[in-house]
């Protein structure tokens, strides 16, 4: 599930590694070299030059001892004079003591400056000096992100969303290690896909404990084009509530198309779930009215209504769909829609929410839905939530939309 869209977000967050892992190498190289000598293009003469310097610090070392040596037997000739021969011995013995016991001490300061030098030079190309992520090192690898989430079929103005949303988190980020870049990368885009799928919105369980309160059934009608699994979307909604312990009951409001009434008496019969049905051509919203009625006569705390599917453009079943609307005054109109679709998936469910003002969304198909292109973007573009997720054909697959759950599926 979702395959296409990690795959998309773990070659950026490759991709970006790569880039600001080079630059940053390439500046720390720049670094070093202006330090040892700024006319010093050449390795070989840079490691000349290194070379120079330790012969000069060797030969100051030993003046350095010829002169204390010279400074020492000078001032042993004048004691001698001043008569303090006696001495000499025993003075000469503490210095030799003397110098033996600063040797290992000089050795140890000069080994840890050397171990010092090494570990400088070595860390500069593990980024000890601070690389800053500037616009310059994402804009193409976001581009192509950008282009890559478009061919997934993500919504236009979601791919702008994520792609913004990463370079504001990346852009001035201080890098100390490598690491870091694969880190900040993986949670920029983890934070801006979390900001487009977590769209508020009440849970049809939580909806239906309050209308429970108030003596009532929660009314939920469901709309969208043929094809997209209403009807057996409401068979796996009415399974999915009675093993909570309500009681559904269903109406057959789509008595335009042939053989509709039949398909929803099928998965009523298999579930043995109440079901209120018309003649073929009758008044859907009348079949809608007399659901609801029923259910607060029995005390049946759900009423799911199937509507015929119809297309967004279609203006007279439009209008009648509305109808149904005004007759039953349902709770939650929610959109049914085929995950495979894509953005046709996104387009349709804007028209209905403009025709009719939807409350949620339920995608089938979503277990076959290798892009992930209309999960990720139909609920941010109507700024309705995703309710359900249809993964699977039997009665027991479908599950209750989590977004965690699925950002956990595209980052995992």
């Amino acid at each position: 599930m979702f395959e296409s869209l990690k795959k998309k977000f773990a070659e950026t967050s490759g991709k970006l590694y790569n880039k600001v892992s080079n630059e940053a190498e390439e500046e720390n190289n720049i670094m070093i070299e202006g330090e040892v000598n700024e006319d010093t293009k050449d390795p070989q003469k840079t490691e000349d030059v290194i070379e120079e310097e330790k012969q000069k610090e060797e030969n100051n070392k030993e003046e350095k001892k010829e002169d204390e040596g010279k400074q020492r037997s000078s001032l042993s000739k004048i004691g001698d004079k001043l008569g303090f021969g006696k001495s000499k011995e025993k003075n000469s013995k503490e210095e030799d003591e003397t110098e033996k016991e600063q040797e290992p001490t000089q050795a140890k300061k000069e080994e840890k400056s050397e171990e010092e030098d090494k570990g400088e030079k070595s860390g500069i190309f593990s980024f000890i000096r601070e690389k800053t992520i500037s616009e310059k090192d994402v804009s193409d690898i976001l581009w192509e992100l950008e282009l890559s989430l478009l061919e997934s079929d993500v919504a236009i103005d979601v791919a702008n969303v994520v792609v913004e949303s990463v370079k504001e988190d990346l852009v001035g980020q201080k890098i100390r290690r490598s690491n870091d870049i694969e880190k900040y990368t993986y949670e920029a885009l983890k934070k801006a896909v979390s900001k487009i799928i977590d769209i508020d919105g009440k849970s049809m369980t939580s909806l239906i404990e309050e209308k429970k309160i108030e003596g009532k059934p929660l009314v939920v009608m469901f709309v969208g084009i043929n094809g997209t699994g209403k009807t057996t979307t409401i068979g796996k909604l009415a399974d999915y509530y009675m093993k909570k312990g309500y009681t559904p009951v269903v109406a057959a409001s789509d008595t335009f198309r042939a053989g509709a009434i039949e398909q929803i008496t099928h998965h009523t019969d298999k579930l043995g779930v109440k079901i209120v049905k018309h003649e073929k051509g009758s008044d859907p919203a009348a079949v809608a009215f007399d659901a609801v009625e029923h259910a607060k006569a029995k005390g049946k705390e759900l009423v799911l209504i199937d509507t015929a599917g119809r297309m967004q453009t279609n203006t007279n079943l439009m209008d009648e769909m509305k109808k149904i609307k005004r007759v039953s005054k349902p709770d939650l109109i929610i959109f049914v829609g085929d995950a495979l679709t894509g953005n046709d998936a996104v387009e349709q469910a804007t028209k209905f929410n403009d025709a009719i003002d939807i409350d949620g969304v339920i995608l089938t198909k979503a277990d076959a839905d290798s892009k992930g292109g209309a999960s990720l973007s139909i609920g941010y573009v109507i700024g309705k939530p995703i309710m359900f997720l249809g993964i699977g054909q039997g009665y027991d697959d479908i599950k209750e939309y989590d977004p965690d759950w699925m950002l956990e599926q595209i980052f995992s």
